[in-house]
């Protein structure tokens, strides 16, 4: 057995050709493109949308970096940020997840739109009498009319059910195909069309055009303070951009031509073509005060050819002019002129002196250089829900133990002014005024305190509210209003009780009242008189802790089985004490001593609690709103948004796909008919099939019904 070795044996060991070469790179782009354009990419995609989505809608968009911080803390707010989760709708991933959308879609509308046209136009006359036998809807049948007469019959029945008909002749009998709804394919090239439109549109209004500027042309944000008309070039995006959405803040009386779009490590400065000059900032109420109008008076110039005219921008009634709309957003203060009365709240003083402020401004603390007041917001109104009492801190409950009331008290000491409020009852309780303390080191906390008194569960108090931070609700001191409708008495009482002398003067005042004027009440007059004294220094406090948490302290080195009788004496002490002490106060300033009624009864009350409070509200003074000059602002919001109308397109397409899609079907009718010779007179014989893409009960009614119409009709 002879064994032949090929001649050429160079060929197993050769690389690839270059045609090869070429036409594996053709095969690995084509398995590209159908990766790309399969719906199983596409799902992907709109899935990881779908959770980007999600995280948007929980985590709030946009906001100011502080906030973050303060919210997930240092370690977090870094991993957060270099994910971009603060600005998801403007990050890098996110538009490359929609550019590959729409690629993907785009790919799968120009492989399968072209095969769609074609079958729309296709009448699919190339079946056989086969074919159509092996239809799951099918019936055939004999007539006693020739073929011509049937085939003239057929047509005439599937024309009345608005058929499209088509007769083909091919062997020796006529095929009639027939279709229906073949438009329910353009549902399909709509939907798959509309979300490319839609997806470009929302790109076109995406922050796109800004990234463009900063990568090629050197726009960097702006991120120090000064006046938006000498801020650099390099801040300031260009007329022509495309596309952006700012605001603009103009108090009356002044004139703005430019936008801030912040980002997150600052903000660009968007120039417009036109200038706005706000004349007057319109704002009316329900009776309930809620606000039901918002509205801009304003005089708009253009800028290339001076023409001046006049607008009103209202909310959602905005002013469109060279392709920019001025949306009415919001109002702010404008610069409002503010005076203010300063109670100390350190030491043992009552007088108040005057402050003044510009909102927007900064005002240096009188009595102390370490303290700075920057006047951050007012508002000439607040819509409040009354009906019920807020979280101020309740007077001591003797049913309880001093320990379970005091903890009830501190559990409300925090929270909303008006939370657990019945939302039915709304009232416009006036103005307020928003202020920050900045020590020297640059540490500030923020008050909130309204101008008039607030009737909360049958008391008229005063609300001082206090944060530390912007990212934390406002807790409130409640200070009760005196006869006057005033603060006097309880800055009175308070300043009193720092004050040792006047503290010694009510304890004496407080034993000689609460003693039988006998040898007996003699006696033990001195030994009441020091425990009252005592009782008012634990409450005034020593500096640490004061109030009912001194107090609670103070208990707390008494045996428990004794606590309870040890909290309700103290307590007693502690009251009649601080009424002596009141009154004493009163005398000191001129002013007579007040009846013993319910009425100043519940005043002590509530002014004790105030005192306790006073020790976390941790200010050097209370700022009080006596009069305003009042400057409104307007916010504006003026956008470029060329997507806007694309968008509105792919909206009608995607709407026009949606029906096309669920409620045209496509049907498809094939009657084969024969020439049959029954002795010696002409008949004929039809089989006749039917399908649809999709089978559903109406599909099988209309089977039925075109069944039982061609045989009635053809005998």
């Amino acid at each position: 057995m002879t064994t032949e070795t090929p001649a050429n044996t160079s060929s197993m060991t050769e690389p690839p050709s270059e045609q090869n070469q070429s036409r594996s790179k053709v095969n690995q782009f084509a398995e590209f493109v159908e990766l790309i354009s399969s719906m199983r990419f596409a799902i992907s995609l709109l899935s990881l949308i779908a959770i980007t989505s999600i995280i948007g809608t929980v985590l709030k968009q946009n906001e100011p970096m502080p906030n973050y911080v303060n919210q997930f803390g240092p370690f977090w707010f870094e991993v957060f940020r270099h994910l971009s989760l603060y600005s998801l709708y403007s990050s890098w991933w996110f538009l490359l997840i929609m550019t590959f959308l729409v690629l993907s879609t785009s790919l799968c509308l120009i492989r399968n739109t072209p095969k769609m046209l074609k079958d729309m136009r296709s009448w699919r006359d190339n079946v056989r009498e086969q074919s159509l036998t092996n239809f799951a809807h099918k019936i055939a049948w004999n007539s006693a009319l020739p073929r011509p007469a049937l085939v003239a019959q057929v047509v005439k029945q599937l024309a009345q059910r608005g058929y499209k008909i088509k007769l083909v002749e091919k062997d020796n009998a006529t095929l009639i195909t027939a279709k229906q709804g073949a438009a329910n394919k353009l549902g399909y090239i709509f939907a798959h069309s509309a979300i490319v439109i839609i997806l470009i549109g929302g790109l076109l209004d995406s922050d796109l055009s800004i990234r463009f500027e900063q990568w090629f042309m050197g726009k960097v944000p702006f991120d120090g303070n000064g006046l938006i008309s000498q801020i650099d070039g390099k801040h300031r995006l260009s007329l022509n951009n495309p596309t952006f959405r700012g605001n603009t803040m103009i108090p009356e009386g002044k004139t703005s031509d430019a936008a801030i779009i912040p980002q997150a490590n600052g903000v660009f400065i968007q120039d417009l073509p036109f200038s706005i000059y706000l004349k007057k900032f319109i704002i009316e109420f329900y009776s309930t005060g809620m606000p039901k109008l918002f509205a801009s008076e304003v005089e708009v110039q253009d800028h290339a050819t001076g023409k001046t005219f006049p607008a009103t921008i209202k909310v959602n009634e905005p002013l469109i002019y060279k392709g920019i709309a001025v949306y009415q957003s919001s109002f702010e203060d404008g610069g409002s002129k503010l005076r203010l009365a300063a109670y100390p709240m350190a030491g043992n003083h009552a007088e108040s002196f005057e402050v003044k402020g510009e909102v927007g401004g900064t005002t240096p603390l009188a009595t102390d250089d370490q303290y700075t007041i920057e006047w951050s917001g007012f508002r000439p109104f607040n819509v409040e829900n009354m009906a019920a009492n807020g979280q101020d801190l309740r007077a001591v409950d003797t049913k309880k133990s001093f320990n379970q009331q005091l903890a009830t008290s501190l559990d409300q000491h925090s929270g909303s002014a008006a939370k657990g409020i019945n939302t039915k009852d709304l009232k416009n309780v006036g103005a307020s005024v928003q202020y920050k303390l900045r020590d020297k080191n640059g540490q500030a906390r923020e008050f909130n305190n309204y101008m008039q008194s607030v009737k909360m569960d049958d008391s008229w108090v005063f609300l001082a509210g206090v944060r530390e931070s912007p990212s934390e609700p406002f807790r409130y001191l409640r200070i009760p209003a005196d006869d006057d409708d005033t603060v006097q008495d309880w800055m009175r009482l308070r300043a009193a009780l720092l004050n040792p002398a006047l503290r010694t003067k009510a304890a004496a005042e407080y034993a000689n009242h609460a003693l039988p004027n006998d040898a007996a009440g003699m006696k033990l007059r001195a030994q009441l008189q020091s425990s009252a004294e005592k009782s008012l220094a634990i409450f005034a406090g020593d500096g640490k802790v004061a109030g009912f948490m001194a107090v609670s302290q103070f208990l707390e080195k008494i045996p428990a089985e004794e606590q309870e009788k040890a909290a309700n004496v103290f307590m007693k002490i502690l009251n009649g004490s601080l009424w002596d002490l009141w009154q004493v106060a009163r005398q000191q300033d001129g002013l007579p001593v007040v009846d013993i009624n319910e009425k100043h009864a519940h005043f002590l009350q509530l002014a004790s609690n105030a005192l306790s409070d006073a020790f976390f509200y941790n200010a050097p003074v209370y700022l009080q709103l006596k009069s305003y000059d009042e400057v409104k602002a307007s916010v504006l919001q003026v956008t470029r948004s060329p997507g806007k109308n694309i968008v509105y397109l792919g909206c009608v397409l995607l709407v026009l796909g949606i029906f096309s899609m669920f409620y045209i079907r496509e049907r498809r009718v094939w009657v084969w008919i024969k020439d049959q010779q029954e002795g010696s007179e002409q008949s004929a014989h039809a089989l006749l099939a039917m399908s649809s893409q999709r089978k559903t009960m109406d599909f099988e009614k209309e089977f039925v019904q075109l069944k039982t119409e061609l045989l009635n009709s053809s005998h």
